[in-house]
């Protein structure tokens, strides 16, 4: 069952990483395709309908997983099918519910909730997709809890693709109708994606499930039974989502009301915020392809060892995670802050979405640090702590917002400086609950000194090559890679003759995944 499960996390890991340079290149081609402006309307309704799909879920599709994989490990496929299918009954109907209630609305009142009106039309684009993923992941909690992590990865990676090419398709189409419109067929594109991915997962479901060959003496487990299970794992997951996304819910509203009372106008504030959305928010976290994927595998290699009892082994690999965080880290912090107008410039086309960038990049090393450190203290059955300091942090995120966005000489600059301290805020506290668990001391040197130095030896060279190659620059994109190629020699070389590097680092990474190091 642990190779299983490793292998799974594998699995889930690879898709992410695929899914994640997708989403990228999507990015880039959606911002020059609709604009700043179109992209701030998407980021205004997006953490919303992630909030419904919070409540229509129910917390439902962790549930499946959890419970099927009890019933499997008790050789009981009856039962684990009879969890799936009362899940996926419920499922079925609060997620039709929360397509259809939007439609029911007057569109006066969604429009008067919105910061701006024009996202009204995405909102409404993206409802019928809520029944869609409700029902998709069903299947995905069915086949996570059988040790089955293919059907959700090749599902995720279809939805991505597809949601790539209709997103963009649709954009292009609607365009001239408004930048509204386009806005609404990026939504669309989104539903078409989450079509596809519940095809294949049916498909699959179809094709491979695992055949009931028989059924337990005990009977069928009754309706109120197998609710009450789900619900009383559902629920609590519900809670926790509902309050983070939530959240995230109210700055996507609070960011643009600010930016008009700091004097913008409603469409300028929109195109601003989508510059930070779109562009400073996407560079600051491309780095997270990896940190994001080595969170999700410390989650069963901390979990393991915890399981054993085995504190060193903990500690080693908690060590070790941080280093490669900061490896990976520090050298895309350097590069953010020395050519933040220039990497926003040449790749999205927008160079003044780099003031945003080089504020939130002052916080950038500490968020790498929360989304390692939150998959330790996960791995270490603690969830609710990484959850409590978001929620700390967060309150002073929108203080921070509320006040500094709305000073005219901030702007968004202001939202960024808010950004970076919750990122810095949430990463110390993280920090703490790691140390006060496990007791871990962090070898300074090994892992902050030697890569903060290789760093700062690659940050001499962009600097260098930057003042040359950027001084009359024919060719901007051109100039950008020879400095990127640079620096990256630079640090690849500063990594070696600092022995910072080695050639026992991958084996101690593939070491992470086994039971002992």
């Amino acid at each position: 069952m642990a190779q299983s499960f490793v292998h799974g996390t594998m699995v889930l890991v690879a898709a992410s990483l695929f899914n994640r340079v997708v989403g990228f290149l999507y990015q880039i081609l959606l911002i020059r395709l609709i604009r700043p402006e179109g992209v701030g309307l998407f980021a205004m309704v997006y953490p919303f309908y992630i909030l419904v799909l919070v409540v229509a879920t129910l917390g439902l599709p962790t549930a499946v997983a959890k419970l099927v994989a009890e019933e499997a490990a008790r050789d009981n496929l009856a039962g684990a099918y009879r969890v799936f299918q009362v899940a996926l009954a419920y499922l079925v109907v609060t997620g039709t519910l929360f397509s259809v209630v939007p439609f029911l609305l007057p569109a006066r009142l969604l429009q008067r909730f919105l910061p701006n009106p024009g996202a009204y039309y995405s909102f409404m684009a993206l409802a019928p997709a809520t029944v869609i993923v409700a029902v998709c992941s069903a299947f995905r909690g069915f086949f996570q809890g059988l040790q089955r992590m293919g059907p959700t990865a090749a599902s995720q990676a279809l939805e991505q693709v597809t949601r790539f090419s209709a997103g963009l398709a649709l954009a292009a189409m609607l365009l001239p109708l408004g930048v509204q419109y386009a806005t609404a067929g990026v939504s669309l594109g989104v539903v078409a994606g989450e079509a596809a991915g519940l095809g294949l997962m049916v498909y699959i479901y179809s094709r491979s499930r695992p055949r009931l060959g028989w059924r337990p003496s005990g009977g069928r487990e009754s309706l109120p039974s197998v609710t009450r299970r789900l619900l009383a794992l559902g629920i609590p997951v519900t809670m926790t989502r509902f309050v983070a996304t939530g959240l995230f819910s109210v700055e996507a509203l609070l960011i643009p009301q600010r930016l008009v009372a700091a004097g913008i106008g409603v469409d300028k504030a929109t195109a601003v915020y989508g510059q930070l959305a779109g562009i400073a928010e996407t560079l600051l976290f491309t780095p997270s392809i990896v940190t994001v994927s080595l969170a999700t595998a410390l989650l069963p290699a901390v979990s393991d060892a915890l399981a054993q009892k085995n504190y060193p082994v903990i500690r080693f690999r908690t060590q070790e995670a941080f280093r490669l965080t900061l490896l990976v880290g520090f050298p895309a912090v350097v590069l953010f802050l020395l050519l933040p107008r220039q990497l926003a410039g040449v790749i999205f086309g927008y160079p003044a979405a780099g003031d945003a960038l080089l504020i939130m990049a002052t916080g950038g090393i500490f968020l790498y640090l929360v989304q390692t450190s939150t998959g330790i203290l996960q791995g270490l059955g603690r969830p609710l702590l990484p959850f409590k300091n978001l929620v700390i942090a967060s309150v002073f995120k929108l203080a921070g917002i509320y006040y500094l966005t709305a000073i005219p000489a901030l702007g968004i600059r202001g939202t960024a400086a808010a950004l970076a301290f919750h990122y810095i805020l949430m990463a110390c506290l993280n920090l703490a609950d790691v140390h006060n668990i496990t007791g871990l001391s962090l070898d300074l040197k090994e892992v902050l000194g030697k890569p903060a130095l290789c760093a700062a030896l690659m940050g001499v060279v962009v600097f260098w090559l930057k003042q040359v190659l950027f001084a009359h620059p024919a060719f901007p994109a051109l100039a950008l890679f020879f400095v990127l190629a640079g620096g990256a020699l630079a640090y690849v070389s500063a990594l070696l003759l600092t022995r910072t590097l080695r050639r026992e680092d991958i084996h101690r990474l593939l070491a992470m995944f086994r039971p002992y190091a």
